[in-house]
């Protein structure tokens, strides 16, 4: 029987470890095909999840035969009798590791974005792939994990041969694998969708992890701070946090009626600073000015603020700059994104009013835009894939089923929050706006 794809087959593996849960449990992906397995282990247990790069050292000549395995912080494991066994020499032994070494660093850039390891260090953890043939890289997993001082090692996969089971029950302390068929052929003949997973769904599904559940290691939490930002002739209050090693800012445009003190503009920017992701939530109205309606919906005036802020963030940072909006404020952010030079890197609305900003700006938008909307806010939701059909940069509409205008139903808040660190994550990489652009279905 096979697995639908790598997610189904995580949330079966995650039933077998059921005992793990609530302990001092890390789970730890081998990139990529493992990351989606993983991602499902880890919010069942209720886990932090972290990559586990490493790589085979091979002997010179028969790279698949390995004499040892490097992981970070300078872990290396060697076999010794396989060195001696192969004659591999001091010299050609540091060749292949200076080798391997760069491009483990390479991938753990590429896939952590700066943030830092989830310590793993006196814990249970719990290597996981999609499936093993031989068990090697696996193996080696096991043994940098070791190295790097875990108390007990777990190793979880959906289906493997009996034999390389059996071979890695000498090497991790548990082997968990629901099917071990007696002809195995390959890893992808067990699943009915095993496409590979790109480096950006790595990135996503890590920030996303981390959003529901953050590490409990030693990173501080990063310092929330109240800063006053000049723009179009006010002073503007506002919250800004920067975790180290943020890759990009995210500023808040609130709806009308709402402030920086929004309890869920802060839920949402609480989730984003977990996934390590700056954050910018500010007041675009001064308190007296918030008393006159007309201000409430003066979109181009919301508009030129918000971009004299984020003018002043990425100044401030050194840090691309994001927007996410809500209601009213999405509109200012949509005229905001869509000025000439803006360079804004992608856009989050929620329930927003996308009828508010002009046809123009809709049309001139080049930042990629994700437009999250509650199943039941009908009206708000017609108003969106009206504005879509303006749009020629890369979009999607996100429906939260049940939701209504604010997201006040149970969950409803966390999906937009996890929807939001998806976008703006799987964005990092990508060209500011004003790119050419693409649309997404």
């Amino acid at each position: 029987m096979r697995y639908d794809d790598r997610r189904t087959a995580g949330r079966l593996l995650a039933g077998e470890l059921e005992e793990l849960r609530g302990g001092d449990v890390v789970v730890l992906a081998l990139p990529r095909g493992g990351v989606p397995v993983a991602a499902e282990v880890a919010l069942h247990l209720r886990a932090p999840l972290d990559v586990l790069v490493v790589r085979k050292l091979g002997v010179p000549g028969q790279p698949e035969w390995a004499f040892g395995a490097i992981g970070e912080h300078g872990v290396r494991v060697l076999n010794r009798d396989v060195i001696a066994a192969a004659g591999v020499s001091s010299a050609a032994l540091e060749s292949v590791e200076a080798a391997e070494r760069a491009e483990l660093g390479r991938r753990v850039r590429a896939y952590r974005r700066r943030r830092e390891a989830v310590p793993v260090n006196g814990r249970t953890a719990v290597v996981v792939d999609d499936g093993l043939a031989t068990g090697a890289t696996a193996e080696a997993a096991c043994r940098v994990v070791r190295g790097q001082g875990a108390a007990r090692v777990v190793l979880a996969v959906p289906v493997a041969p009996e034999h390389s089971v059996t071979r890695l029950r000498q090497v991790a302390d548990v082997v968990v694998c629901p099917r071990t068929p007696r002809d195995f052929g390959s890893v992808g003949a067990w699943y009915r969708d095993f496409d590979q997973v790109p480096d950006a769904e790595v990135v996503s599904l890590l920030a996303r992890a981390t959003a529901a559940v953050p590490s409990t290691g030693n990173t501080a939490a990063p310092v929330e701070r109240e800063v006053r930002i000049p723009a179009a002739g006010s002073q503007l209050g506002a919250w800004l946090a920067v975790p180290d090693g943020a890759p990009v800012a995210v500023a808040f445009a609130h709806g009308s009626g709402s402030s920086r003190h929004s309890p869920r503009n802060r839920y949402v920017a609480a989730a984003l600073q977990r996934a390590g992701l700056a954050t910018l939530l500010l007041d675009l109205l001064t308190d007296a000015e918030a008393h006159d309606r007309h201000n409430v919906f003066d979109i181009l005036l919301l508009a030129r603020r918000l971009h004299a802020a984020s003018v002043w963030l990425h100044t401030q940072t050194g840090l691309p700059v994001a927007y996410f909006g809500a209601s009213t404020g999405a509109a200012a952010a949509l005229e905001a994104a869509a000025l000439s030079g803006s360079g804004i890197r992608s856009m989050v609305s929620r329930g927003g009013r996308p009828d508010l900003a002009t046809p123009a700006a809709l049309t001139r938008l080049r930042a990629p835009t994700l437009l999250i909307v509650g199943s039941r806010d009908t009206h708000v939701l017609s108003l969106n894939r009206l504005a879509a059909d303006r749009m020629h940069c890369e979009h999607r509409i996100a429906v939260v089923p049940g939701a209504t205008h604010l997201f006040e139903e149970p969950g409803a808040l966390r999906t937009v929050a996890e929807l939001a660190c998806d976008w703006f994550t799987g964005h990092v990489g990508r060209p500011a706006a004003g790119a050419s652009p693409r649309r997404s279905a």
